[in-house]
């Protein structure tokens, strides 16, 4: 076991729009977010965010951009740049987008899906990321509708710890809603997790991490659209042979699908987040985690999620082969 854990967060921010019902993004929620992010201490080695718009009329309809072309993950690096600056510390992230989808009307833009990692620099080092051509997962149940369909990406960097050279991968991802064109979804009272397509998706990601990570150590993470004890759940942590960071410290029970919601839409509570992880991954604690609705969170009110917050450890490093 390594001596220097390291800390991630997985963090749905809802297009920086909460404050009006993810309608259209405003400064406020940037702030506060980046605000929240930087009192986490230690810091996170890397933040993954889910929901991140690029440009839009929905992005910048209320907050307007303070330069031609300016993207929403650009205008909240600008937001964690000055939070850092009041406090007098250096600013430790460099930011990455991953895109996933453009609706147009004509030639403009009404809102653009994608997910987002920002690496804090000091401790890890990036070697390759799929920036420019995220992997596309989104099954399509319906194929007349496969243009009007949110795609849906995994997003996959290797990063390796500058104090000893160590790589491990980051996948981050966020799943289809269940359809509501098989019959199974119409056949079940929960519906979340119980998706055909949500179950194409995760064998789709798992197939992913498997031809990139190989034997390497790596954290899959975003919001899943699944609470545990779902079909998709029990794929990942079960054929796929995943580990989740919440059951692994005793966080959660993995048989109850509502013990801990990890978001809320009106009166509803749900566990759709999850931090999982492979290849000799040691989860040490997720303390900073806090169900939807804690008032004591720092993060609370500020999306329609709360952030999963863990750290852990990569374990002794795999022999190297022998040459014959």
């Amino acid at each position: 076991m390594d001596a220097s854990p390291l800390r991630i967060v997985t963090y749905n921010v809802r297009y920086f729009g909460h404050m009006l019902k993810g309608l259209a993004s405003t400064i406020g929620p940037k702030r506060r977010v980046a605000a929240a992010l930087a009192t986490l201490d230690p810091l996170p080695d890397v933040v993954c965010l889910q929901e991140v718009e690029t440009s839009s009329l929905r992005s910048n309809i209320v907050h307007r951009p303070t330069r031609p072309g300016e993207t929403q993950l650009e205008a909240f690096m600008e937001r964690v740049e000055e939070t850092f600056a009041l406090q007098g510390r250096d600013m430790p992230y460099e930011a990455f987008y991953f895109r996933a989808h453009h609706y147009k009307l004509g030639e403009l833009s009404l809102y653009t899906t994608g997910l987002a990692m920002l690496v804090n620099t000091r401790t890890l080092q990036v070697d390759k990321h799929n920036v420019e051509a995220p992997e596309h997962i989104t099954h399509h149940h319906v194929q007349g509708l496969k243009e009007r369909k949110q795609s849906r990406i995994c997003a996959h960097m290797r990063v390796l710890r500058r104090d000893d050279q160590r790589a491990f991968h980051i996948f981050n991802t966020h799943l289809s809603l269940p359809t509501p064109f098989a019959r199974e979804f119409w056949a079940t009272r929960d519906k979340m997790g119980c998706g055909t397509n949500q179950l194409h998706e995760a064998r789709k990601l798992t197939e992913f991490i498997q031809l990139h990570s190989k034997t390497e150590p790596f954290v899959v993470c975003g919001d899943f659209n699944s609470p545990p004890s779902s079909p998709v759940y029990r794929y990942l942590t079960g054929d796929a042979h995943l580990t989740c960071a919440q059951a692994a410290v005793g966080q959660i029970n993995p048989t109850l699908s509502r013990a801990f919601p990890t978001a809320g839409f009106m009166h509803m509570r749900m566990h759709l987040d999850h931090l999982f992880s492979g290849g000799g991954v040691s989860w040490l604690d997720a303390d900073e985690t806090r169900p939807f609705g804690d008032l004591t969170s720092r993060f609370h009110g500020l999306s329609d999620h709360v952030p999963l917050i863990a750290r852990f450890h990569l374990g002794a490093a795999a022999p190297p082969a022998l040459i014959l």
